[in-house]
């Protein structure tokens, strides 16, 4: 079919304001820090001038931006198909979402330092504190959705989901959030005890339940200490 100059440019208009009218795309949100200090003990502030993080997920990027990872290629947020891996391989995700890589490094520290941030170190009973970006999920008409903290019972590889789901060691509130204007950015959060644990490396995984059975997640290792 051809059309003429002013139907093309009538057509080209109609479908700018289509676009321009649409709402912004929603994203889904990852564990951009699975050991966040606040700067003052006595003041929960998910902010950046808040805090530092002193532990990330595997293979994460640090130097970018926390909120913006869903925009790189590939993103953070990995969607978890039913009897899907417990990390993202990178072939598995839902619609897509496939996520970054979270498989095991071997040895473990080739997923972290240098290009990406540092591991987790803490003893049994110390405080960790996770945080991740609101993604537009966080506002007063949202539901105040789960974010479950599954840690691994056994050092060594990783378990299965099903194993995990055995292991859950907190229940934090997706939407405990700081204020902000840009419900895209805001830092939100959880913190939790470290259980007990015999010395060694640990997966941790950060599992959040957007709608019912539809599952996001990310992981990190944690080396517990004496």
């Amino acid at each position: 079919m051809i059309f003429s100059k002013t139907v093309y440019a009538s057509l080209l208009v109609s479908a700018v304001a289509i676009l321009s009218s649409s709402p912004s795309a929603e994203a889904h949100s990852w564990a951009a820090c699975v050991n966040w200090k606040f700067n003052n003990k006595n003041k929960e502030d998910w902010s950046d001038k808040g805090g530092k993080c002193l532990g990330y997920a595997r293979r994460y990027p640090y130097r970018h931006a926390f909120y913006s990872l869903d925009s790189e290629s590939p993103s953070r947020h990995y969607q978890q198909p039913k009897n899907g891996p417990a990390c993202s391989d990178m072939k598995h995700g839902v619609d897509g979402d496939v996520g970054s890589d979270e498989r095991r490094a071997n040895p473990i520290s080739n997923a972290y330092n240098g290009q990406y941030g540092p591991m987790t170190t803490t003893r049994v009973g110390n405080t960790l504190c996770v945080r991740w970006p609101a993604k537009n999920h966080a506002k007063d008409n949202e539901d105040d959705t789960v974010v479950l903290i599954n840690l691994a019972k056994k050092s060594g590889k990783d378990p299965s989901q099903k194993s995990l789901d055995k292991s859950n060691v907190a229940k934090l509130r997706y939407k405990n959030c700081g204020k902000g204007k840009n419900s895209d950015r805001l830092p939100c959060g959880g913190c939790f005890p470290v259980p007990p644990r015999a010395p060694g490396i640990y997966l941790l995984q950060w599992r959040w339940m957007l709608n019912p059975g539809e599952w996001y997640t990310s992981c990190a290792d944690i080396e517990i200490k004496k």
